[in-house]
This record gives C-alpha cells, structure tokens and sequence, in this order.
C-alpha cells in the first residue's frame, strides 16, 4: 500500500484506466471512488445542464472505457447516460453532448447496449442545430446498421429501424429528415438494406415539401448503378456467333472482292446482334422494386402538374415519371400532353424533354396519343425554317419514339421524313437515313420502293403487329437449319461410304494402288443448307421448326447453329427478288446503339457533323490553351500615372494604311550622315564657284 500511495492515480485517469484494464480486479476501489465522483457530478448536472463541466466529461469518456471491465457496477451506467442525453440535448453544452454521444458510441461498440434504442436516439439528436454532432452521428450509424448485418441479415433490428425511418422522413425538421434520408440511400447503396421495404419508404421523400428532401430522393431513382453497369459490360462470346465464325465461314475459300464486303456486312450485323441481345443496363435497379408504380406515377404528376418548385426539380420530375411509364409500361395519357406544351425549339432543357418523350413511349400506349406527340414535333421542329440542328434534333426524336411505338407513325408523316435524306445539311441528312434504316428492319412496306433497299429474308418477314397482338411461339425461330442440316450429314455420310467402296474396289483392281481424295467444304455444305431451307415455304420452314423444338435437347452448339442461320437472313437476299433492284445500302458512321429501357441524351443530340464554332467560342478555346504560358515581356510603367501618353505610343492606335503613307513620306526625307557630307561639300564647292566669278 506505501507504493500505492506515491502514486496519483485518483488525478491521473489514464494511468488508471490503463492499469484497470490490465488487471480490473486490483484496482476495483480506485474505479467505485471514481464512479460515486461521478456521480455526484451528475446530480450538479441534472440542475445546471447548460453549463459545461470538464471534470464531468473526463469521468464520462474513463468510465465508458472501463464498463466492460466492471459488468455488474456499470449495469445501469449505459440507460443513466441515454435518458440524460434524451431529457437535455436540446440545451446541453455542444463539447459536452459530443462526449455523451462518444461515450455512448463506445458502449456500444462494445456490445453493452442494444442497437435498436441507441439508433433511435441518434436519430432524434439529427435535430440539433450541430453540424459536427450530425455527421459523427451519421457516421456511426451507416457503420453500426453495416456490422449489425455483416454476418447475416439481421431482420428484426432492420424492421425495426425501417418503420422508424418512415416517420424520421416525415419529421417536422428538415435537417433530421434529410439526413435520415441519406443514411437510407447510403445503406441501399452498400448493399445492406436493398430490399424493397427500404426503397418504398424511400418514394414518401419523393412528396416531400422540403426541397432538399424532395431533390435527394428524386435523385435516387434518378441515378445510376456503376458496378451493374460494368458487370453487364462483361459479356460473354460463348452464347452466340462468335466474329471468328464469321471468318471460317466467309474467309476459307477463295479470296474475292464479294466475299470480303459479305463479310464486312456480316460482321456489322453480328455486332448488332450483340448489341440487342446485351443484357439491359437497368436505371438503379430500385425503379423495379417499387410496390405500385402506377399509383406512384399518378401521385406524382399530380404533384407536378400543381408544382411551384424551380424549373430544374420539374424537369426531375418529368423525368422519373417517363422512367416509370417506360420501365413499367404504365398507362399515363395526361402525361403526353403535359409533355407538349414544352415541345417548343427556344424551350429551355428542350432536348431533354424530347427525351422523355422518347422514354415514355411502348407499344401498349394507344396509337393516336403518340401520334399527336409525333405531329407536334415534326410541326415545331422538322421544317426548313429551323436551323440544321433543331432539324436533327426532331428527326431522332421522332426515331427514338418510333422504335419503342412503331404504330404511332402515319405512312404520309414517313414519307416526308424521309425526302430530307438528299437535304443540304450533312446532320439532317444522315438523321432521316437512319429514319429509313429503322424502318427498313421494322415495316419496309411504309417506305417508297427506292427507299427499302434490296429485300432480304429478314426485311420479308418483318412486320408491325397489331395494337396489343401478342407474338407468341410455340417454336424456336429458325430451328429447321437443324433438321436440314442432319439429313445433309446423313446424306454425306452415305455418299462418303459410297465413295470409300469405290476407292477399295478401285485400289484391289488397280496395281498402283491410288487413293481418291475427297474434301468437304463447311463452307460449301452450309450454304447448300441455307439455300435448301430458302427455297422451303414458310408454312414448311414453322412445322419443321416446331417439330425440331418439341423432339430434341439443344445444345449451345445447335443455339449457335440458330442464330447464325437467323443472321444470314438479314444477309441473304429474298427468293426471287435479288435481280429486280440495285441494292441501296444506307451507311451511318456509327453502329446503331442498342435500344434499353433509357435512352441517353447524345440519342437525341447527336450529330454527325460538328457544328462550325462562332467567333466567341474560338477565343475562349484559344485564351484557354494561354493559361499556363509566361509572360516574359516586360510592361513599362508611368511613373506619373496621369500623364499624357507619347507620340510613339499614339502611332500604335493609328491606322496601319496611313502610318505606312506617313513612313514612306519620313524615309524620302530622311537622309544619312554620309549623305548629308556629300551634300554640305557640293554645296561650299557650288558657292565658291559663283564667289570667284
């Protein structure tokens, strides 16, 4: 005990706190005498919260370090500290609430409290007016809901927690409920609470009357997940045709100029194919996890429709409402016109809400409403009093919203379309060509016969169904190539025996003994059964189809047998109308990007020719690649600012034709000191003659 006493450890909380966590139960009567201390401060507390207490918020944070170490004094320490942060938080000094809610933090990180009613306190002490308190509390709270289902998805507290949100969202505070919000979406985020409990309570924020609240939760549905993304980026080779396919099949024989463009034509048809088969890169998946996207739509065009928000949150609102309509299929007809009172070429954001038009459009939306859409924008927009771009513009819109409702287009509104394809301006031009490429693979029997270009297999059977006609099969599409193809194997098969009998009989005969050699060409055999299964009526192509798809197990060898017979029809011409027409192939310089569920906005914008730069623009590019160079030259300075400025400087503002005019004037008179020499000598000796005479 005499050494005990040299020591200081009633003053010295951290050399105690570091001895009793060695060694708890050596140092029991020093921790209780630092336990009733502090609990002496806590009756003065409990009179004078406001006032701040150093003495008290050492004891705090020792005695948060130390409860693990004394279970059954420190039982009731964690609820003492919870009901005096409840009771006095509003008027709590801010160093001292930080040290409560540290202190808390640490009991519970070290599992002495439950999750549920700290998380809950936490939440209502979001209402203070303490912008460091808030983020430490956000902080721990998106990491504690993280651990608590680091192992297993912990349903009870995240129930629990979710139904408190649900009123945190609605609280009466801004701040608290904006950053309930955020915890939420972060939660979502990480992958911790993705369910879809969490993005329905997420949809209240969308009504919000608090903008910032209103703006974070539109954003949410708004945004995009980058990991999904880049994981449907990642496709795989082995589903389909492969480009290696292409060159076996087209590249084995003889090398001639048909065959190479054949090929090039097959590999832009491939990857075509590539791009319409990729997985769909959906919009932040939690668009297709809400309970009743149509009553959500309806609630919020109705909020639309009454906003007096700033114009940039309604533009968000048209734009989670066409997601919806697009994704879901909704049926939202007050939508369309509320879209076409902005359909205007000076109206701001106009490319943008061509867009969601574009993205509101599907084919269970009835004809006649698209129409009008589609009339209002080639009426505005697609008219030669419009410059090039506004033109373009219209076209790809009315593209974009013809390839999702293919009904909605009137056979006159085409025809006009398509008569800008020899316009003078390159970007209209190659806009109404890509107009005549879609509609050459949707319906070409909409087009003028000079525009459909040469018919193929694929562009026969190509056809616009019906509004709400179903194209359902009962058969796998170009599944006959199969069948044709194993009564040629067991054809060659027989004829290659055949040949081998020959050849014995022919070697028993001959004394030389010489073997025939007979060569096989895939290449040769798979155009035998393209042609073969051309020449079948399609009555006959569906039953063979049918019969192959009802008897058989495919495998991903005969899959890839299909889709390649299936993209030698866009290649193949149709039988019988090869030699009627000259083929008129229509080029875009880029390949035609896969049609998702969203459309991007270079859809809409997207020209093939950049616009030449004004004046304006050019200097600012040209002052911008001047950022970073020195100024070497050095700038005189008057020493008297007031004073007038020189004849030499006054030069430098006159006109460059009259300072030339004055410099020639100058150098004429202008003479040299020789020449001055010359001239003063012919001079004396000119006066000296005239004095002698």
């Amino acid at each position: 005990m005499s050494g005990r006493q040299g020591n200081k450890l009633p003053s010295n909380l951290p050399q105690l706190q570091n001895l009793i966590k060695r060694d708890p139960t050596s140092y029991t009567e020093e921790f209780l005498q630092q336990y009733h201390h502090y609990q002496s401060h806590v009756e003065i507390f409990t009179f004078q919260p406001d006032k701040p207490s150093k003495e008290l918020t050492e004891l705090l944070m020792f005695l948060a370090q130390v409860a693990h170490c004394y279970p059954e004094h420190m039982a009731g320490f964690p609820q003492q500290l919870k009901e005096l942060l409840s009771y006095h938080h509003t008027v709590l000094d801010p160093d001292l609430r930080m040290t409560f809610c540290k202190a808390l933090i640490l009991l519970r990180n070290k599992n002495l409290i439950n999750p549920t009613s700290l998380l809950e306190l936490f939440f209502q002490l979001l209402r203070c007016h303490d912008k460091l308190l808030r983020k430490t509390l956000y902080i721990h709270i998106v990491t504690d809901i993280k651990n608590v289902n680091a192992k297993h998805k912990n349903n009870k507290v995240n129930t629990a927690l979710q139904n408190f949100m649900y009123t945190m969202l609605r609280d009466s505070n801004p701040t608290a409920a904006k950053i309930s919000l955020d915890v939420m979406i972060e939660l979502y985020r990480r992958n911790i609470w993705n369910d879809a409990k969490t993005v329905n309570v997420i949809t209240t924020a969308c009504f919000s009357k608090v903008t910032k609240v209103l703006v974070a939760g539109l954003k949410f549905f708004l945004g995009k997940d980058e990991d999904e993304k880049q994981g449907s980026e990642s496709e795989s080779e082995d589903d389909g045709p492969t480009a290696r396919d292409l060159m076996m099949r087209y590249a084995t024989n003889k090398k001639t100029t048909k065959r190479k463009k054949k090929l090039e034509k097959a590999m832009k048809v491939l990857k075509k194919q590539k791009k319409k088969s990729k997985p769909e890169v959906f919009n932040f998946s939690a668009i297709h996890l809400i309970h009743d996207p149509q009553d959500f739509a309806e609630k919020l065009l109705k909020q639309l429709e009454n906003s007096k928000e700033r114009f940039e949150v309604k533009m968000m609102l048209m734009d989670l409402i066409s997601r919806l309509v697009g994704i879901h299929e909704l049926f939202l007809f007050n939508f369309y016109p509320f879209v076409q009172r902005f359909l205007q070429p000076h109206q701001r954001e106009v490319t943008r809400i061509l867009l969601f038009a574009a993205q509101a459009s599907h084919q269970l939306v009835p004809p006649e409403i698209i129409q009008s859409v589609l009339m209002t924008i080639a009426n505005n927009f697609v008219t030669d009093k419009n410059s090039g771009e506004v033109m373009t513009v219209g076209i790809n819109a009315i593209k974009e919203i013809t390839a999702r409702c293919p009904l909605a287009m009137t056979e006159d509104l085409l025809q006009d379309l398509v008569q800008y394809k020899t316009h003078k301006n390159k970007n209209v031009m190659m806009s109404a060509r890509t107009l005549i490429h879609l509609f050459r693979s949707l319906n070409p029997e909409m087009l003028q016969k000079k525009f459909r270009g040469k018919p193929t297999e694929a562009s026969v059977e190509a056809r616009i169904h019906e509004y709400g006609e179903l194209d359902a099969k009962d058969y796998i599409p170009g599944a006959e190539v199969l069948e044709v193809e194993d009564q040629k194997e067991k054809g060659g098969a027989q004829e290659e025996d055949g040949w081998e009998s020959a050849s014995l009989s022919e070697e028993e005969d001959n004394d030389d003994g010489e073997w025939i050699d007979v060569h096989h060409s895939s290449d040769e055999e798979q155009q035998q059964v393209a042609e073969k299964v051309k020449s079948m009526p399609i009555e006959e192509r569906k039953a063979k189809a049918a019969a192959v798809s009802t008897s058989r197990l495919l495998t991903q060898e005969d899959f890839k047998k299909i889709r390649l017979a299936q993209l030698s029809k866009e290649l193949n011409s149709a039988p019988g109308k090869a030699a009627k027409r000259k083929y008129i192939e229509i080029d875009d310089e880029e390949e035609e990007e896969g049609r998702g569920e969203l459309l991007s906005l270079r859809d809409i914008e997207h020209l093939h020719k950049k616009p030449k730069s004004d004046k304006e623009t050019r200097l600012a590019t040209a002052k911008a690649g001047k950022t970073d160079r020195k100024e070497f030259v050095k700038k005189k300075t008057k020493i008297n600012p007031f004073a007038s400025s020189s004849n030499k400087e006054k030069q430098k503002n006159k006109n460059f034709m009259m300072m030339r005019y004055s410099h020639s004037v100058r150098t004429k008179n202008k003479r040299s000191f020789r020449e001055k020499q010359l001239a003063l000598r012919d001079a004396l000796l000119k006066k000296r003659k005239q004095l002698l005479k």
